[in-house]
């Protein structure tokens, strides 16, 4: 089961801006953490399948962009 502050993430992702710049001040403002600790958080609920469950689109758009890049 996902907790609040997965989802927080994975609803975030699907809003957030698209420059890094920006993108990284609204993690810290939003989750008070590191733009490196978002991304570990993010790549670890991409591979889950409740957030699969959660949020497929999302999650699968993110899972081709993930591939695209390796």
């Amino acid at each position: 089961m996902l907790s609040d502050v997965d989802l927080a993430v994975l609803d975030f992702e699907a809003r957030a801006p698209r420059s890094l710049g920006a993108k990284e001040e609204a993690i810290q403002r939003e989750f008070g953490i590191s733009a490196v600790r978002y991304y570990q958080r993010l790549n670890v609920l991409i591979d889950s399948p409740e957030a699969l469950e959660a949020r497929p689109q999302l999650v699968r758009r993110l899972q081709r962009l993930r591939d695209v890049r390796l």
